[in-house]
């Protein structure tokens, strides 16, 4: 346990560091799969540590010792933990659950909002078209979800680009990418080393989105050039509700999503070598973080135990 409980805690600032990589080297697709899920295990873990580190030091505290039935000797023999170090871990874990319990709320009245704001539109038809000189563009996700694109953004674009933006707002609720950006989003906010994992996983959202637009129409170009018109006619975040995914990106990655991305569709996919061997590697990686959280917890165990028995 003495150094188990502590690679969880390092493993995030890893991810953390890899994050771009993953999401500019791999198919979006996979990348916002694995992104997603590499946040919520390491997210997970790293609470688990961090409980493990308070619950040895705390554990050795007498009155913890009698409520818990157990001799406060052999966790001072076998737990090296200091007070000061379980009192941080617990102040972290705490301030964690705190933020990501905040960001829930925020996200079910996001939600919320969301499905208030679909039912305004009038209609009954998947794409919602609003008289409004500014170009604006973006998918409402819900039940049924709704594309909501003003007069602006249209008379900017021609027919083949109007077709290629639509089609990239579907894939967004076809894909169900708010969701991916929601469960990024809860694990950066419970630990922020975590924030690079959720910004990939917003650019690799619509990444996924500009592929699958694409595929659908059939011309890469065309999706690319329609990216392209879309951000340098908008100037300002969508004017719909905070769970609104746009064509042209919220919260992106440092240096420019939108051009990345332009480059993605005209530049040939990744090779096949190159993103099994990046996807084994990260999956390796979060499976360490997972299997040394499990051998903490079980050490933990273990000592609680034989504290127990040596009452």
């Amino acid at each position: 346990m003495h150094v188990a409980v502590y690679l969880p805690l390092i493993v995030p600032i890893l991810a953390a560091g890899s994050a771009r990589r993953l999401a500019m080297w791999l198919p979006p697709r996979l990348a916002s799969w694995l992104l997603t899920c590499a946040a919520t295990v390491l997210a997970a873990t790293s609470a688990l540590a961090l409980a493990a580190l308070t619950a040895v030091p705390i554990g050795r505290m007498p009155a913890v010792a009698r409520w818990g039935r157990w001799s406060t000797h052999l966790p001072d023999h076998d737990g090296p933990i200091s007070l000061l170090v379980g009192l941080a871990a617990a102040g972290a874990l705490c301030a964690g659950v705190c933020a990501a319990g905040w960001t829930l709320v925020r996200r079910t009245r996001a939600v919320r909002a969301a499905a208030r704001f679909a039912r305004t539109m009038p209609g009954t038809e998947l794409v919602v078209v609003l008289d409004d000189p500014n170009p604006e563009a973006y998918a409402i996700p819900g039940s049924p979800g709704r594309i909501v694109v003003t007069t602006g953004m249209l008379a900017a674009l021609d027919e083949s680009e109007r077709r290629a933006l639509l089609a990239h707002e579907r894939a967004h609720l076809t894909g169900r990418h708010h969701l991916f950006v929601a469960a990024a989003d809860l694990a950066a906010a419970a630990n922020p080393l975590l924030r690079p994992l959720a910004a990939g996983v917003r650019y690799t959202t619509e990444r996924w989105a500009d592929e699958s637009a694409a595929t659908g129409i059939g011309d890469r170009r065309v999706v690319a050039r329609a990216i392209g018109k879309a951000a340098l006619r908008t100037r300002h975040a969508p004017g719909g509700p905070a769970l609104a995914l746009a064509v042209t990106g919220r919260d992106p990655l440092r240096g420019g999503p939108v051009p990345r991305r332009v480059a993605a569709l005209l530049a040939p996919g990744p090779e096949v070598r190159r993103t099994r061997g990046l996807a084994a590697a990260a999956v390796g990686v979060v499976g360490f973080a997972a299997a040394s959280c499990l051998h903490a917890i079980y050490d933990l165990n273990i000592l609680l135990e034989h504290a127990r028995l040596s009452h």
